[in-house]
Order: C-alpha cells, then structure tokens, then sequence
C-alpha cells in the first residue's frame, strides 16, 4: 500500500493549508505560511488547488483521477462532486465524527478494522458512505484503553450537519449527503475541472 510520507505541518505551509483543516492544530492559523510574491501561472494555481485536495484527504493520484471520472458522470457540478465524494470516504467520515484525531489516524484505524458500517466490518479507507449508513466502534475494539478513554474524556469535536453522532454508543449516522457548504477549508474546485478537462 502506498503511503504518504511528506511533513504534514512543512505541506501545509507550502499549500497554503490551515493545519486546524488536518486535525493537528484546533486553532486556526490565518496566514499559513509567507506567501511568496512571486506571480503564479494559472497551471501552478491549478496544480496547487489539486494538490491541496489530494493532500487533504491522504489520496493519490491514480484513485483522484478515479474520482474526478466518476465526477463527471454525475449530474450537477463536476468539481463540487469531486469534493462530495472525497468527503464520503470512511477515514474522512471517521475523522468528522472525532472518532480519530487526523484524517491519517483514521485512515490508519480504518485499515485495522476498528470500525463497522450498518454492522459489517469494514477496513477500505476509501469506502463510500450512503445516506442511512450508521458507522460505529466495532464491539472488540470499544474495550480498548483508546475508545474508552475517548468516552471519558469527551474530546469530540462539532460534527457537520450531515453527519449524526452518539458519543456515548461511539457511533455516527449519515442523515444527508455533504453538501458543498460542509467543505470546511478554502478551495477553488472549477481550478481542478479546468486542470483535468485541459
């Protein structure tokens, strides 16, 4: 499995990402990193709009060239598609409901099992969430010394409004699809469109 090994803080400057949108800051940072005065060109804005995303959500480039394609086939707009899709994922899911402190963390919890879907266990981090779908603690995993101190503690964070959370059952219901309100950080998805349709 491929992994990315980059410096998430030293990325993030260079992206010009809020380390808060990453979950290892929960303040955000208004000016990350010196903008640089050189002009950029509109290839490196793209570049750079794309490469966000993809950093992000912890995706490569074959599996978002994957979700662009789907993108384009589903009616509405071809970029805020993108980003529901990224934003269905299950590490990102697990992650909004603050069952894991970072998208790489979840991802990581995700991958080892620790989390159902309606029930059944699933370990793709790139699953898709539907509307209905509850995510819960796996029943062997909430006895773990991480889960219940997560229960003690209540270190949750706000949830987005299409996802429904019970901390004390440690599970979370999707009631609506995201919508492109919920995107939470700055991105110019028609700058990713334009880069992919070229």
């Amino acid at each position: 499995m491929a992994r990315n090994m980059q410096p998430v803080l030293k990325r993030c400057r260079t992206l010009g990402i809020s380390p808060a949108v990453m979950g290892y800051s929960k303040t955000s940072n208004r000016n990350p990193g010196a903008q640089k005065r050189t002009k950029k060109s509109e290839y490196a804005m793209q570049l750079n709009e794309k490469q966000k995303v993809k950093f992000i959500y912890g995706i490569l480039e074959k599996q978002f060239r994957m979700y662009y394609e789907k993108a384009t086939k589903m009616p509405g707009k071809t970029g805020e598609n993108l980003l529901i899709l990224v934003e269905r994922r299950l590490d990102n899911v697990v992650f909004r409901l603050g069952f894991a402190s970072t998208r790489r963390e979840a991802r990581q919890l995700v991958s080892h099992g620790h989390y159902t879907v309606n029930g059944k266990r699933v370990d793709i981090p790139s699953y898709l969430v539907k509307v209905g779908d509850v995510i819960a603690v796996s029943e062997k995993s909430s006895s773990t010394t991480r889960f219940k101190t997560m229960k003690e503690e209540d270190t949750f964070t706000a949830t987005p409004k299409w996802l429904d959370r019970d901390k004390n059952a440690l599970l979370g219901k999707v009631t609506a699809m995201p919508a492109r309100d919920d995107i939470d950080y700055e991105v110019n998805e028609l700058l990713i469109v334009e880069l992919y349709s070229k």
